[in-house]
């Protein structure tokens, strides 16, 4: 290993990571936890956790139960995920075309961008009507069986794409999700041509949506705009008739001020 190849690790700060980690840890399964769980759930020695909980205790990014003596997060947590959305001006160039097709089509819009092999919420106008799922923003969604992660997906090089989805931990989380490769695969090609991707209770059931990419000045895929239309009011075939064309516009409206803004 060259000094250029060992540089990288000399800057890699673990405590940092380890302090990372710890508050990754908690979620809606953990919400609360003890010392020795923290350390479970991260993967380090109980000593370890117990120095990063103090210093993020005194940080106020956790907090102890009096009584209990489990910890959980703060909210000051959120103003790490704040600031993010605060200085994406790709949010900012959005929102008033998603509130825009959110009123032309009275079904909720999103605006999601990736993270890995996932899509995270960033934006979102909800409709008066009924959403059979809640996916408050920073919700994180798998690309390869969601309509906008397909999106996203179509709008990359096929062997980048094709990487994405064989890395991805394909599990069938109804019996509508197509889980094989190939028939992604496929999936991604069909968007590719007709600009749009859908996802029908692949997901969640009663949840069906269909999504276009959001694509940069030199061609790469910045994230995906969708629209929700629960089976309980639409067929498949009426929402790419009837969705497909305002979502397709909207899209295609992001991305040309993106690329406005250089």
């Amino acid at each position: 290993m060259t000094p250029s190849d060992d540089a990288p690790n000399l800057l890699f700060n673990q405590s940092l990571e380890k302090g990372l980690a710890v508050l990754s840890s908690f979620d809606a399964q953990r919400r609360t936890m003890t010392i020795a769980e923290v350390a479970a759930a991260v993967g380090i020695n109980k000593s370890s956790a117990q120095r990063m909980i103090f210093t993020l205790e005194q940080l106020g990014y956790l907090r102890k139960h009096p009584q209990t003596r489990r910890y959980q997060l703060t909210p000051a947590v959120m103003k790490i995920g704040f600031n993010y959305l605060a200085a994406d001006t790709l949010i900012d160039v959005a929102n008033p075309f998603l509130a825009e097709l959110t009123k032309l089509t009275t079904e909720t819009s999103c605006l999601t961008e990736p993270d890995q092999g996932e899509m995270v919420y960033v934006a979102r106008f909800v409709s008066a009507h009924f959403v059979p799922v809640h996916m408050p923003i920073g919700s994180r969604i798998p690309m390869y069986c969601t309509a906008s992660g397909r999106a996203y997906l179509s709008a990359l090089a096929e062997p980048e794409a094709r990487s994405i989805v064989e890395a991805s931990e394909r599990i069938a989380h109804t019996t509508h999700t197509r889980t094989e490769v190939a028939d992604i695969m496929q999936a991604l090609r069909d968007a590719r041509q007709r600009g749009y991707a859908t996802n029908r209770e692949e997901l969640f059931l009663g949840d069906m949506t269909i999504a276009a990419p959001i694509v940069s000045a030199n061609g790469r895929p910045l994230g995906a705009v969708h629209l929700v239309a629960p089976t309980g009011r639409w067929s498949l075939e009426e929402m790419e008739a009837k969705l497909g064309p305002p979502l397709l516009q909207c899209a295609r409206a992001i991305s040309s001020s993106v690329r406005a803004l250089g």
